[in-house]
């Protein structure tokens, strides 16, 4: 016949001792393991709440910078275009004056560029020790030259301590193997021609030029000496000791790129470009509605971690990650308390004038979103210099006055100020949250750890007992058993007597 025996029961008793501890511990474990569960989940849904808004607030911060980069026309009130791009570029501020110029480019500024005597033995040539300076504009430049160092060590010491400077040291190597060193400047215009003294063998006068056919002594400015640009203004002269022009055309910045070339008939021509300057209505339109879009995406997420959710029954009663929490309310109060700010001056003053509204109504999931009026803006963009108001208001008229400049202060309270050039943040409130979440995790991990050795614990010596008794049990059945069997064999005894 099949034992009647199960696993996990006991061989006296003939109880399920394996159940019997489970339930026990289970409901001396069930309280404290249900609050860390649930303690657990919501601090992991605030942790990820945590993370949603950090990505959602840098990617509207991100927006703006990409808004108002200066190399970017995105919030310029004007657009400055070139005829011919190969010749020139032109960008404009919020003071330029819509009309057209026509600008002929004569020559480029161009830089200073050395070299010194050669070498005879190469790039391998011995160089003597000593501090070799580099004398550009009235100012010097120094690198020691340490002993056994040879030409091409040389080149590559100034390259190392003077490239941040806009120096630049090479090795021409000829036919014969002579070698000499050249240097050369990023530095442009008449008069910032390179002067090196200090070092035997280097010493070169940049306000000379070598010539075509130099020889092995001779030293200076290769090809010529270094020249401003020259370029006229609707026939009016300019020069530029660099070919990043500003000044010669008010609210412009001209980049001169190529400059003209001989006819062949013994003139020179020019290379002649038509930049035009007009208002950015469309480009500011375009603009100003990726900042609305931007704006609403980040509220919009904001919201979505902030209600509550229908359950099963349509009740809403499933929590976000800041449902009830201050933090988004008071998020959303200091974006808005930016919008609302009068700017930094003029005729243009708040997002209003432009069509810019917050959306009227009571959908929860719209709150705090905007809303843009194209037929509003472009009746304002109707009154004249209103494009530089425009830009005036983004991007402000100093480095704290701008509405961009105020909302990336205020969302720096949130994601942490910016530590130098590495692009770290320090001392949000975000990060101070997340930490103090991760405390909490922690502290939960370590709960969950005791429970468990406590359960462990507590199955171990509940077994135990449940065993001895079992044991027990076992004991005296067999006993009880012995002796029934003994009055049992007794009696039969006397019955057969």
């Amino acid at each position: 016949m099949a034992s009647p025996i199960l696993p996990g029961t006991g061989l006296g008793s003939g109880l399920d001792i394996s159940s019997i501890v489970t339930a026990l511990v289970n409901a001396d474990k069930s309280a404290k393991q249900t609050q860390i569960d649930s303690a657990t989940k919501t601090n992991t849904l605030k942790i990820s709440g945590i993370a949603s808004l950090k990505s959602a607030l840098a990617a509207f911060q991100k927006t703006m910078t990409d808004l108002s980069a200066s190399t970017s026309t995105a919030f310029a009130g004007y657009t400055a275009t070139s005829g011919t791009a190969t010749t020139l570029t032109a960008t404009s501020d919020n003071t330029a004056v819509p009309g057209t110029y026509n600008v002929v480019v004569s020559s480029l500024a161009t830089g200073s560029k050395v070299a010194s005597a050669s070498f005879a033995g190469g790039t391998s040539s011995a160089i003597p020790s000593g501090t070799l300076t580099i004398s550009q504009n009235g100012t010097n430049y120094n690198v020691d030259i340490p002993a056994n160092a040879t030409l091409q060590s040389t080149r590559d010491l100034i390259n190392s301590k003077l490239g941040s400077n806009g120096f630049s040291a090479n090795i021409v190597t000829d036919s014969s193997g002579a070698s000499r060193m050249v240097i050369s400047s990023t530095t442009t215009g008449a008069g910032s021609d390179i002067k090196v003294s200090g070092i035997s063998g280097l010493e070169i006068d940049g306000t000379q030029v070598m010539g075509s056919n130099p020889s092995a002594t001779a030293s200076g400015a290769v090809t010529a000496l270094a020249t401003d640009a020259s370029l006229t203004v609707d026939g009016l002269k300019v020069t530029s000791k660099s070919n990043t022009v500003t000044g010669a055309i008010s609210g412009l910045t001209l980049n001169l790129l190529s400059a003209g070339a001989s006819t062949g008939n013994g003139t020179f021509a020019g290379a002649s470009s038509t930049v035009t300057v007009a208002n950015n209505t469309s480009g500011l339109q375009t603009s100003i509605q990726s900042f609305v879009d931007s704006y609403n995406t980040l509220m919009n997420t904001i919201n979505t971690l902030s209600k509550a959710t229908a359950d099963a029954d349509g009740n809403l009663t499933v929590s976000a990650a800041f449902t009830g929490d201050s933090l988004p309310r008071s998020l959303i109060s200091d974006l808005r308390a930016q919008l609302t700010t009068t700017g930094a001056g003029g005729p243009l003053s708040v997002l209003s004038q432009l069509g810019v509204l917050t959306v009227a109504g009571n959908d929860a999931s719209n709150s705090g979103n905007l809303s843009f009026d194209t037929a509003t803006f472009t009746k304002a963009m109707a009154t004249p210099g209103m494009s530089g108001q425009v830009q005036q208001l983004f991007n402000g008229t100093n480095s704290t006055n701008g509405l961009f400049s105020r909302l990336g202060t205020a969302l720096n309270t949130y994601l942490g100020t910016p530590v130098g050039s590495s692009g770290v943040r320090t001392g949000g409130v975000l990060d101070a949250r997340n930490t103090s979440l991760q405390s909490i995790a922690k502290d939960l991990t370590n709960q969950q750890a005791a429970l468990d050795l406590r359960v462990a614990n507590m199955t171990k010596t509940l077994t135990a007992k449940y065993n001895a008794m079992d044991l027990l049990v076992g004991q005296m059945k067999a006993t009880a058993t012995s002796i029934t069997s003994f009055f049992t064999s007794l009696n039969a005894q006397k019955s057969s007597s």
